[in-house]
């Protein structure tokens, strides 16, 4: 039997929702009764890395099930390639030069806090940004306002659960029992042990652990909507996957370097099928909107697998910067595919349609409720998708355009990529995406793409005009 046409207990819904006819719920049904709001977000996953994206070699059963029976958008990306930044857009609704998280560490680096500094004093460090994240509506703080029980579990960036406004949480800041990668405790120079900043005790959702997603679904099922943030520390490194998920690829045609992170992938494919199973448990799937997405993109590098490559993530390329976006509501969401270009700024204004919380949706918060053609009402129109490419970490606070690799601009087939004005900026280039999906011939100085090049150019620059750091997230006065 083919693998992809095996249907887990956890996914029996799917068939239902496949054989039966697709039925509108009335939008005034939604605003009286809030969905409960699931978000799963892979860590360092290739948009061609799924299934259901069309690769054949890759395990990922239960995702390409929920993917059957979603509203797919297959161009989305992300606005930067590196997990910080693009996690605080999907808290925030806001590009990175927005709300000013744009790197993964904060001033002076993270070398340099890791030699010189105390556990304290590396814990104040990342304590200084805190108000980026303070200061701004960000999803779980509304859904907090409008009495929904809101779970942070694995990566997190942002200090404590409590700093972005969520009610529940795993990650807390501070160093956890053990020392490790999958604990994000790290030794500092001196012997102290430190939170890396990437989540801490909370990365060990999905890794070792599923029970304190169960329990709180077990909790507020069917009494008070709830929100799970999911977004585990997979299939990002290490790459210590058991080897029962080795085992799924014997026999395949595989190269030796992406075996260790295709096994990491079925690790994460299994835990989505299990959260999948707690909704079904508490028969509450017609009554959850479940979203999916990646934070950025990855490949392994052939001569170091654990290692990115230099096309992938932190890179202005396909792997690093795309993500297939799913949105799931049984009932609610019409199964289709959607191939206009979205991006992950995109689900705050989404999730907050599908909760009747429009009005909350700020005049800073530039994405699009996807709502509407998820349902079937629209058909989405076609727009560019923007971002931007900055180091790892920061040299300063509050001035993301000083920091900028460069910026970048999907529209149609093509990506234009514009230098920025930091040491390593990247490369001025004009890419064809239908015809050079692997971006290997750079057009930018053809004679027939002068006119191309000078609108898209045009509107890079109305999206975020070179040297404005006016929208950023401001310090509070009496910081």
């Amino acid at each position: 039997m083919n693998r992809r046409l095996m249907l887990s207990p956890f996914f029996l819904w799917v068939t239902v929702i496949a054989l039966t006819i697709f039925v509108k719920t009335p939008l005034t049904s939604c605003a009286a009764e809030r969905p409960n709001i699931v978000v799963i977000l892979a860590d360092d996953q290739s948009y061609r890395d799924f299934g259901f994206t069309g690769n054949p070699l890759v395990h990922t059963p239960q995702i390409d099930q929920l993917a059957a029976a979603s509203a797919r958008y297959p161009n989305g990306y992300v606005p930067m390639s590196v997990c910080r930044p693009s996690l605080a857009t999907i808290l925030t609704g806001l590009y990175p030069h927005q709300h000013g998280i744009h790197f993964n560490h904060p001033p002076p680096g993270l070398r340099t806090m890791q030699k010189t500094m105390t556990a304290d004093e590396y814990h104040q460090a990342r304590a200084t940004t805190d108000y980026l994240i303070q200061n701004v509506p960000t999803l779980p703080r509304i859904l907090a306002q409008h009495g929904y029980a809101c779970l942070q579990t694995g990566k997190h960036w942002e200090g404590s659960y409590q700093t972005a406004g969520f009610t529940h949480g795993m990650t807390r800041g501070l160093p956890a029992k053990r020392l490790g990668h999958v604990t994000g405790t790290r030794e500092q120079a001196n012997g102290e042990w430190v939170a890396h900043g990437n989540g801490d005790a909370g990365l060990v959702i999905g890794r070792e652990t599923m029970q304190p997603i169960e329990s709180f679904i077990e909790e507020y099922a069917g009494k008070i909507p709830f929100f799970v943030w999911y977004a585990p520390f997979l299939p990002h490194t290490p790459f210590d996957a058991p080897q029962r998920f080795h085992d799924l690829y014997k026999g395949r045609d595989i190269p030796k370097h992406l075996r260790p992170y295709y096994a990491e992938i079925a690790r994460f494919d299994e835990t989505v099928g299990q959260l999948m199973g707690f909704l079904s448990q508490h028969d509450i799937l017609d009554d959850t909107l479940i979203v999916f997405a990646s934070d950025n993109g990855f490949r392994p590098d052939e001569r170091a697998p654990t290692r990115q490559n230099r096309r992938s993530k932190l890179s202005p390329f396909e792997d690093g910067l795309r993500t297939p976006i799913l949105l799931c509501w049984p009932k609610t969401i019409k199964p289709a595919e959607h191939p206009q270009l979205v991006s992950t700024v995109d689900l705050v204004p989404t999730i907050l349609a599908a909760a009747g919380l429009s009005a909350e949706i700020t005049p800073r918060m530039r994405g699009r409720n996807l709502l509407p053609s998820a349902r079937g009402d629209e058909t989405l129109a076609d727009q560019p998708a923007f971002g931007a490419i900055y180091p790892n970490d920061a040299q300063s606070l509050g001035a993301p355009s000083q920091h900028v690799r460069g910026r970048w601009i999907r529209w149609g087939d093509y990506k234009l990529l514009l230098p920025g004005p930091t040491k390593n900026p990247v490369k001025k280039s004009l890419f064809d995406l239908k015809h050079d999906p692997a971006e290997q011939n750079n057009l930018i100085d053809q004679a027939d793409q002068t006119e191309r090049i000078a609108r898209m150019t045009q509107r890079l620059d109305e999206w975020w005009p070179p040297g404005d750091d006016s929208d950023v997230t401001q310090r509070k006065v009496n910081r």
